[in-house]
């Protein structure tokens, strides 16, 4: 059955929701992860909290611009006002008990008053993940090493000074700030240990906007996402399970097993189980086939990867819809026990076009044939994959498929076609992420093109196994995304072609 084309308006509609989609899950994770660290992280005052590197200077001061938050003067005052962010300071001497002093002031101000005073600047402080010890970053002014003790000052906005732990609070407000850390009668030799503190009334209010628009955003994306793939009503190549009727096996091999008579005439009752069980090969719903297209080129597969540029673009969109259509799917099935037939067909497509473009490309070079823009079955091109539809699925069981069962042949999917990652510990003490980008199925695929580089063929067995993982690796993609409830073979079929399902009554 030929595969109908989509509308435009669901088209457009697929497009609009993938796209929207992104912002939308952003916003709500972001939303959510404000909120809860909202919730959780700040102090009985409320404020975020936390302590700052030592601080130390052979100079008179030490000064820091745009503490907490970056200000501008072209930013009026009223916008912070409305914002309600408070920022809150301590410092206490680590020399002796000596009398410190906190101040804020127009950072004007402080440079007219710090004029012609030696005094460190803080100008950064340094990530302990990136260089192993947090620590500020001090630039120094050169200058003269006496200065008025700044509590004789009256151009500060907020101030604290004495002995012991000194704790100033200050509301942000518009402008070029500067914050000034010294002893109290201005002596050369600041050595602190100091904390800040942020309270932002605006939070809350900003992630329930972030929540709100999350979900508008979200579910509107998922509408039009459904919307766009209940367009695609491809006929599927493989018949529905039960089916009423299969084709005939697509070799003398398959043709010669046991019930392969029962098999070519097809219909319900007209081989059992047992009577297939005879199969060396496994059957299962997902049927995929593959010709080797010879002749091959020798150098083409050297380009693939950048040929197939547009078709991973439009796949990076279609996967998106992809895990929309799986996610509705699921909630379809745990309340009706069936799988919508549109989008069935949708996520079959996207399936389907997966595996042309991996066949022509990375994941096999079994054709030259430049992979058809298409979601339909496509029977002329040399790579075809069917999935049997399922009447009816069992409801329990897609609570658990995709996570828990499909564990062991994750890790085997794994080691196929590579991929993963891993936290090591680095010879510094510190972490690193470490990638593991090949699998069996990338190298063999590799020799595969140097076979055809070098010697001008592609190895039949090479071929063959190729396919088999290739088939390993669609079955348990077929499990995971809810489309059978039939658990992939722990079984290398190998070979282009493949045995299909024989009717078999559903799941109660």
């Amino acid at each position: 059955m030929r595969a109908s084309h989509p509308t435009r308006p669901h088209l457009a509609a697929l497009v609009i929701g993938c796209l929207l989609l992104l912002p939308g899950l952003g916003l709500l994770l972001g939303g959510a992860g404000l909120g809860i660290t909202y919730a959780v992280g700040r102090d009985s005052a409320g404020y975020f909290s936390g302590s700052l590197p030592s601080l130390r200077s052979a100079t008179p001061a030490i000064t820091a611009e745009d503490v907490a938050v970056r200000t501008g003067q072209d930013v009026p005052a009223w916008a912070f006002d409305r914002l309600g962010i408070d920022v809150r300071l301590t410092a206490r001497s680590t020399d002796n008990g000596k009398a410190v002093f906190i101040g804020v002031a127009d950072a004007q101000r402080v440079d007219a008053y710090l004029g012609g005073v030696a005094h460190d600047e803080v100008v950064d402080i340094t990530d302990p993940f990136s260089r192993g010890q947090r620590a500020a970053v001090l630039r120094t002014v050169s200058g003269g090493s006496s200065v008025a003790p700044p509590s004789s000052q009256t151009f500060w906005a907020a101030t604290a000074d004495g002995s012991g732990q000194q704790e100033l609070t200050w509301h942000v407000s518009g402008g070029r700030w500067a914050v000034v850390l010294m002893n109290a009668d201005g002596s050369p030799g600041v050595d602190l240990a100091a904390t800040m503190g942020v309270r932002a009334d605006f939070l809350i209010p900003l992630a329930l906007v972030m929540l709100g628009a999350g979900l508008v955003l979200t579910g509107l994306a998922v509408a039009l996402i459904i919307r766009g793939a209940s367009g695609w009503r491809a006929g599927s190549g493989y018949a529905a399970y039960p089916p009423p009727a299969y084709p005939p096996p697509a070799n003398p091999e398959q043709a010669a097993q046991p019930g392969a008579a029962a098999y070519a005439v097809g219909g319900p009752g007209a081989s059992t189980p047992a009577t297939w069980g005879a199969s060396t090969r496994a059957i299962s719903p997902v049927r995929l086939d593959a010709r080797l297209d010879e002749p091959l080129s020798r150098w083409l597969w050297l380009l693939k990867w950048l040929l197939v540029i547009p078709h991973l673009v439009v796949l990076a969109f279609l996967w998106v819809a992809f895990g929309v259509v799986t996610v509705v799917a699921f909630f379809a099935i745990l309340v009706t026990g069936q799988y919508p037939r549109g989008l069935f067909e949708f996520n079959l497509g996207v399936l389907r076009w997966s595996w042309r473009v991996s066949y022509y490309a990375n994941g096999a070079f079994g054709t030259d044939r430049y992979p058809p823009f298409s979601l339909g079955t496509e029977p002329d091109y040399p790579a075809t994959l069917d999935i049997a539809y399922p009447e009816r699925l069992s409801r329990g069981l897609v609570l658990v498929k995709w996570w828990l069962l499909a564990i062991p042949h994750y890790i085997i999917v794994g080691l196929i076609v590579g991929g993963g990652w891993a936290w090591n510990r680095a010879r510094d003490g510190g972490a690193h992420l470490e990638s593991f980008g090949w699998g069996l199925l990338g190298l063999l695929v590799l020799v595969a093109g140097l076979s055809l580089l070098f010697a001008d063929r592609y190895p039949r067995a090479l071929f063959d196994l190729v396919i088999g993982l290739n088939r390993w690796v669609y079955r348990v993609a077929a499990y995971a995304a809810l489309m059978t409830d039939v658990y992939p073979p722990f079984q290398l079929d190998e070979g282009g072609s493949e045995t299909p399902m024989p009717p078999q009554p559903p799941p109660p």
